[in-house]
């Protein structure tokens, strides 16, 4: 995927500083027939304007539902969403915000070509069409018709429609799904190159390893509600910890003696055997090797920083969401 040094046209003072999202107590409430759904739960969240964002969640967490309150798809039913101070339809009317979406939007009987320079026509001054294509490294496929691009072709192809306006604000849901590995890659790599040059990008993904490299922040939602927000090390640090391993006894009853203890021990999340090494996930990993060394005699200790993937598991688990925790919590202080 090439891209053209392209810098946006709106002054350093729009796109740099200040909130390019608020959002303030913001909920949504879906009715079905069998009754109210709330599926986004009191977010409080600011996105500061040239961040590069991250959010991620499981299957129905809100994340895609929060992405549509603020590209104006959809309104809250309590709470506030602005987009860099404006209700979020008039921030996308004005050019400042754009997308791109798993589905929709493409009309299989037209060329890439055609695509673009029909929706550029919406816009009183549209990026140039070569230059947006030229950006999502789809020049070369201009003459194929919609139909023929493969799924991953047509992502890219939103990509350049969400170029169009010269948006500040670049919202991207589950962007690279249908592509392989090399097209991911090399979207990442435009990407990159749209966020140098000062836009502000929030992406929902499933790819934690897209987080991991891309975003200088990542949120993750669950149930409704923000569970944590920082940098990767900050939520890998306080969530994951590290992990400790060490040797697992060889007679039965004593390595399930040694995996209940090291259950028991302060701020541990998990604890497990495999591949003949007990693996243990907690808060205070020096807390862990010590009592595991010290007080129990375990050999063959190593000590390795958590994965995304582990905090991500750990809390998105139903028993560490916030509602679920004060509720272990009172129980604890009326015992």
């Amino acid at each position: 995927m090439h891209t053209t040094g392209h810098t946006p046209g709106r002054s350093a003072a729009d796109t740099t500083g200040g909130a390019a999202i608020e959002l303030v107590g913001l909920e949504k409430t879906f009715r079905t027939r069998d009754g109210d759904v709330l599926a986004v739960r009191g977010i409080d969240l600011t996105v500061d304007a040239g961040e590069v964002v991250a959010v991620l969640g499981p299957n129905g967490a809100g994340k895609t539902t929060t992405l549509d309150m603020v590209l104006g798809l959809t309104e809250p039913t309590g709470g506030t969403a602005r987009v860099f101070g404006q209700r979020p339809r008039e921030a996308v009317t004005a050019g400042r915000v754009a997308a791109v979406l798993q589905t929709g939007g493409l009309l299989r009987d037209l060329t890439v070509a055609e695509t673009v320079r029909l929706v550029a026509s919406t816009y009183a001054a549209p990026s140039p069409v070569d230059e947006v294509l030229e950006r999502a490294g789809i020049a070369h496929l201009g003459a194929r018709l919609v139909s023929k691009c493969s799924g991953g072709e047509q992502q890219r192809l939103r990509f350049a429609l969400a170029l169009l306006p010269d948006p500040d604000l670049l919202v991207l849901d589950e962007p690279t799904a249908g592509m392989d590995v090399t097209a991911r890659r090399e979207f990442w790599d435009a990407m990159h190159a749209e966020a140098a040059a000062g836009r502000t990008v929030v992406f929902a993904t499933h790819y934690l390893s897209e987080a991991d490299t891309f975003a200088d922040r990542i949120v993750v939602i669950g149930a409704g509600r923000v569970l944590a927000d920082g940098t990767t090390a900050e939520i890998r640090s306080r969530v994951a910890g590290r992990a400790v391993s060490v040797d697992a006894p060889a007679d039965p009853a004593a390595r399930e003696r040694l995996v209940a203890v090291a259950r028991s021990l302060p701020g541990v999340a998990a604890a497990e055997v495999t591949g003949g090494r007990l693996h243990v996930t907690g808060t205070d990993s020096d807390a862990v090797a010590r009592a595991l060394l010290v007080d129990h005699g375990a050999h063959g200790l190593e000590v390795v920083a958590g994965s995304l993937d582990d905090a991500f598991a750990t809390l998105t688990r139903p028993e560490t969401r916030p509602e679920n925790r004060t509720t272990s919590d009172e129980t604890e202080q009326t015992r």
